[in-house]
């Protein structure tokens, strides 16, 4: 009996160990331990579809951060801006905004975006218990006013890509090394000319006003100034666990929301999904504009006095909207820090001089008036160098994508030309 009770006791002792070793095992292999700073937190990626109202075209993303042992549930968003703040619209046109940095309850985040009829999705990204923590951290001191403002940039510092710069920060720059050398060549100007297709009232005066900034290739990192475009590009990246292997950055993803009819319909408006509008529509804007100016040189070349005042009302029209958008440009260019409008060779086409030849221009309403010597040096300025932006355009070193805005504007500037230097300076015509 002894004997047998020694065994037994030897096996419980025994089984006991193994008990405790494989207790041991497991706890040693868990990857993030149940207490472990940070472990309580879920981080996620929020997308949110583009909007009604201009300034929401291009969509707006947001950092979840939600407290599984408090319910605490946090949405922390960037671009945040206050037209009621003091010098807001001269801080506007001169490339001067300060944006900043609010943080609200998540439910109510997603309540108002749902009741806007906006998309939403959600996103959870595979951060360490100890990168979450950081994040959670640094968007806590990025809330205080101290450091909640910062310099806004359509491009380069919004929304989007704010969010994107802090998840890369605590990712140690991996969100970077993995979308820094993928391209698809697109632009900054293609993709906010599909984002404002459903608005041509706002694209065409935003295309015209782009510069050659807009037009180089963009790798995946910087194209993620869109949000929907961050949120396609993110599942290309890998980030290491807490074992040092290699994952997908984004877990599971849930979409929380549907684009409400209104949007849903502006997206598959015409111009939406025949683009790259106007990139793409070249050839038929040079037809038009090409149809239009032959029948302009028609009304310049008849002796009639009706169609000389109908010519000189179209000519003047044209000076008069091409002048003030040359001005318009040129004051970008010269007075703003908008960096994307800087050295913009449609000015060469919406030629500020034209205001100077309005006169010139009225005058032409009698078929039989003749231009001055002043008048004709300034029409030689304007056509050489609405001439030079094509000349500058054909060159293999040309950036700026206008091909479309050369075939629309040049045909006017010649019909004009020849109107304004058709016959030598009247004597008794000074101007």
């Amino acid at each position: 009996m002894r004997t047998e009770s020694r065994r037994q006791c030897g096996r419980l002792l025994l089984a006991g160990l193994l008990l405790l070793l494989l207790a041991h095992l497991a706890i040693a292999q868990e990857p993030a331990g149940i207490d472990e700073p940070g472990s309580e937190l879920q981080i996620s990626l929020l997308t949110f579809g583009p909007g009604a109202v201009y300034w929401e075209r291009f969509g707006h993303n947001a950092i979840a951060i939600r407290d599984r042992r408090s319910g605490e549930a946090v949405s922390y968003n960037y671009g945040i801006f206050d037209f009621e703040e003091e010098s807001f619209f001269r801080n506007f046109l001169r490339g001067h905004m300060r944006y900043t940095i609010e943080a609200t309850r998540l439910e109510q985040d997603l309540a108002y975006y749902r009741d806007e009829g906006r998309a939403v999705l959600e996103q959870e990204l595979h951060l360490t218990p100890a990168q979450r923590l950081q994040l959670r951290d640094f968007l806590r001191w990025n809330l205080q006013p101290e450091n909640a403002k910062y310099r806004y940039e359509y491009f380069t510092s919004n929304c989007s890509t704010k969010v994107r710069d802090a998840l890369d920060r605590v990712l140690g720059g991996a969100i970077q090394r993995s979308l820094v050398t993928r391209s698809r060549g697109y632009t900054y100007r293609l993709q906010a000319d599909s984002l404002l297709a459903p608005l041509p009232g706002l694209m065409l005066p935003m295309d015209l006003g782009l510069g050659p900034y807009a037009d180089r290739r963009l790798s995946f990192w910087e194209e993620s100034f869109i949000p929907a475009e961050f949120a396609r590009h993110l599942p290309l990246v890998r980030v290491e666990d807490s074992n040092g292997n290699q994952v997908p950055l984004v877990g599971a993803s849930r979409v929380l929301g549907m684009p409400g009819p209104q949007l849903a319909a502006a997206d598959e408006a015409w111009l939406r999904r025949h683009g790259p509008y106007p990139i793409g529509y070249t050839a038929p804007v040079a037809v038009a504009s090409g149809v239009l100016s032959l029948l302009l040189l028609m009304l310049a070349r008849t002796p009639r006095p009706r169609a000389a005042r109908v010519f000189a009302f179209a000519a003047c029209a044209f000076a008069l909207l091409a002048g003030l958008a040359g001005l318009m440009l040129a004051a970008l260019w010269g007075l703003t820090d908008h960096v994307s409008a800087w050295r913009n060779e449609n000015l060469l086409l919406v030629n500020p001089l034209l205001l100077v030849l309005l006169p010139a221009l009225w005058h032409m309403r009698r078929p039989q008036a003749r231009s001055g010597r002043v008048t004709r040096v300034l029409a030689w300025t304007v056509l050489v160098m609405a001439l030079l932006a094509l000349v500058v355009k054909l060159l293999p070193q040309s950036l700026q994508n206008n091909a479309v805005w050369i075939a629309l504007l040049l045909p006017p500037h010649l019909v004009l030309a020849w109107r304004l230097l058709r016959a030598p300076a009247s004597p008794a015509d000074s101007a």
